[in-house]
């Protein structure tokens, strides 16, 4: 049996509720793809975008708070491989949609900034649990 730290079950708790989150924004491309909701093309596929990265880097972030778990890493560095990319899960989508709205926006506002932060977090994140995964004894 897998002994999780209580800091990893909670987290891996929470991440699991929040996937009605990422339903609910299907339900929303649902809508998006049978017209009921007016987008234009670039708004159509940065809503998808944003979907898509929800549900792939909450995946990712429930592997890898498991995956940190196996490490020698402690403090903030712990924290960023294990949390990191679900950080990145928050950002990148609200990157993708908050950048989208707007009554026929054809091109992303300011907001898209998000996604670059994102970006670099994931990164971030994703090698510093790489390292910790390797050079764990």
């Amino acid at each position: 049996m897998l002994e999780l730290t209580e800091a990893a079950r909670s987290t891996a708790g929470i991440v699991l509720l929040t996937v009605v989150a990422v339903e609910s924004g299907g339900v929303f491309m649902l809508r998006v793809n049978a017209g009921a909701v007016a987008t234009t093309e670039f708004q159509h596929r940065f809503y998808r975008a944003g979907h898509a990265h929800a549900g792939v880097l909450v995946t990712l972030g429930l592997v890898c708070l498991l995956l940190a778990e196996a490490t020698a890493l402690g403090g903030a560095v712990r924290w960023l491989a294990q949390t990191g990319v679900l950080v990145a899960a928050i950002l990148m989508p609200a990157g993708f949609f908050l950048s989208a709205m707007g009554r026929g926006r054809t091109r992303p506002s300011q907001w898209v900034g998000l996604l670059v932060v994102g970006a670099v977090v994931l990164a971030v994140a994703v090698v510093t649990l790489g390292i910790g995964l390797l050079t764990a004894t």
